[in-house]
């Protein structure tokens, strides 16, 4: 026979993040995952409030990771922001998207949920990959990228910590 306990006082109430908080959270937490020596991304691609696929940023899958063999960017002096494709890694939400591709889930009308905001390449990939909102934490000073996800219809919002 179970017992049952009564509570004299109703327990405080309980703190519920936002679902925006919720899965940003997520996405902070997948970006401790980044084997970039410069900036650790983290993306969860989301629809219908149900996970899809998650990205950070790293090497391709078997490959050596610039945690164990150096940055080239920074071999090279390449500044931030410019000539992404010079890297070792895949961006999250590349990471992300793919990862949708391989398990043959659909990323059409889905919200990326992403640390930092999409580059000009990756908000190509974006768009072709049918997603509908992003929601990012970190700006990215790319212009053409904004200007594409506009003009394709895609929301982007930033998301700031109410913590």
């Amino acid at each position: 026979m179970v017992a049952k306990i009564h509570s004299e006082k109703p327990p405080a109430k309980l703190h519920r993040p936002s679902w925006d908080d919720y899965f940003m959270n997520l996405a902070q937490h997948v970006a401790t995952r980044s084997t970039c020596l410069r900036h650790h991304v983290g993306a969860v691609l989301i629809r219908n409030k149900r996970i899809l696929a998650t990205g950070y940023n790293g090497a391709p899958s078997g490959m050596k990771h610039c945690l164990e063999i150096g940055c080239i960017r920074d071999q090279l002096k390449i500044p931030s922001g410019t000539k992404q494709e010079i890297c070792r890694a895949i961006h999250a939400e590349q990471n992300a998207i793919v990862q949708c591709a391989v398990y043959g889930v659909s990323s059409n009308e889905s919200t990326l949920y992403i640390t930092h905001q999409p580059c000009t390449i990756c908000a190509k990939i974006i768009i072709n990959a049918g997603v509908k909102r992003i929601v990012f934490q970190k700006p990215y000073p790319d212009a053409y990228a904004q200007s594409l996800l506009k003009e394709a219809g895609v929301k982007l919002e930033r998301w700031l910590s109410k913590g």
